[in-house]
């Protein structure tokens, strides 16, 4: 058995802290998500050491994890957190709830930790959570003022491809009735606020649920020429065409200027078939973080970084389209070496 060195970790963190901080805290870096679902995950100051020796400079967390915020404290690492769903309602209803949540979680950490986003529900909309989503964010919002923090801390919440009702062409792209009900008056919210809407986008979801319309090479990023066009814009994956797609979907509600966070996105290595594998796994994050890292930007809204969080640092099992997937991790949670080699920088 492998016999892991904490100490020894820690202190390896520290050195490379020294060097990363400046860099870490521009945001030009990739985001991983963390979801603390095994008990015998190392603890949050080594997870803390992995990111910065891996130069990943925004963290993802699906709750609040004190011991996690402690670890945090002075990394440059932008970190996000989920409220948890079962607590959305309790905040939409109670100002004071809110404030409390404000003050247990946000106060006593900032500004020594660097948060970027309260998200208020993963995938909630439509759902019987959804018409509690906006109150909860308002009371939030609120609550960050109250310490002039609104500014700094942005409060939204995340939405799947599922909520759009046409997502192809990506110009025709639309949300649903049962969606955009709760998402038009949502999006008016974070154009006010400026905040971004967040997204999760999985290309390999996709093209399981559609393998003989979508080719896999332009699942992976791998299509040597553009697959169709739309308008005069050339598209070459699916991942840039998802989120155009929401892109057109928030115009038509209103709301043209929001930007698109991709909260989740990533590629399996190991399923019961042969597109899950370690070499297309690895292909997929590479190439994704290249592109998203280039300033390319997508053919809609071409120019820029597009934020996005790779899914997930540890294989965590999580259910996609009715089949529980869990094979996801970057790392090996047992000696915590990448399940393959990939560069989070881009290069390579």
């Amino acid at each position: 058995m492998t016999t892991i060195n904490y100490q020894l970790l820690a202190l390896a963190s520290f050195v490379v802290l020294i060097g990363l901080g400046s860099k870490l805290a521009d945001g030009s870096s990739i985001g991983v998500c963390y979801e603390n679902q095994d008990e015998n995950l190392p603890p949050a100051h080594v997870i803390v050491s992995m990111y910065l020796t891996n130069h990943i400079g925004r963290m993802r967390l699906y709750e609040p994890n004190f011991a996690m915020f402690d670890a945090l404290r002075g990394t440059g690492i932008q970190v996000s957190v989920n409220i948890d769903d079962g607590y959305i309602e309790q905040i939409a209803y109670s100002e004071e709830a809110a404030n409390e949540w404000v003050q247990t979680y946000i106060r006593p950490y900032w500004p020594d930790v660097h948060f970027r986003y309260i998200i208020v529900g993963n995938e909630v909309i439509p759902s019987n959570y959804a018409q509690f989503v906006l109150p909860a964010m308002q009371n939030l919002h609120n609550a960050l003022g109250y310490g002039g923090l609104w500014s700094t801390i942005k409060v939204t919440t995340t939405v799947s491809p599922s909520v759009m009702a046409v997502s192809f062409p990506p110009s025709a792209g639309q949300f649903s009735q049962s969606a955009a009900e709760y998402l038009e008056p949502i999006a008016q919210y974070l154009h006010s606020t400026g905040a971004p809407l967040l997204a999760n986008v999985y290309p390999y979801v996709d093209f399981m649920q559609n393998p003989e319309q979508i080719p896999l090479t332009y699942a992976l990023f791998t299509a040597n020429n553009y697959v169709f066009t739309d308008y005069g814009l050339e598209y070459q994956n699916s991942f840039d065409a998802t989120i155009d797609a929401l892109y057109s979907s928030l115009e038509k509600v209103g709301a043209p200027k929001i930007r698109i966070v991709v909260s989740e996105t990533g590629w399996p290595s190991s399923d019961d078939n042969n597109v899950a594998t370690i070499y297309t796994a690895q292909l997929y994050n590479s190439n994704l973080i290249r592109h998203v890292l280039s300033s390319q930007g997508t053919p809609k809204r071409p120019g820029k970084q597009i934020e996005t969080y790779l899914f997930s640092l540890f294989d965590e099992r999580r259910n996609f389209g009715g089949t529980t997937e869990s094979h996801f991790g970057l790392f090996n949670h047992a000696d915590m070496r990448p399940m393959y080699p990939i560069n989070f920088q881009g290069s390579g």
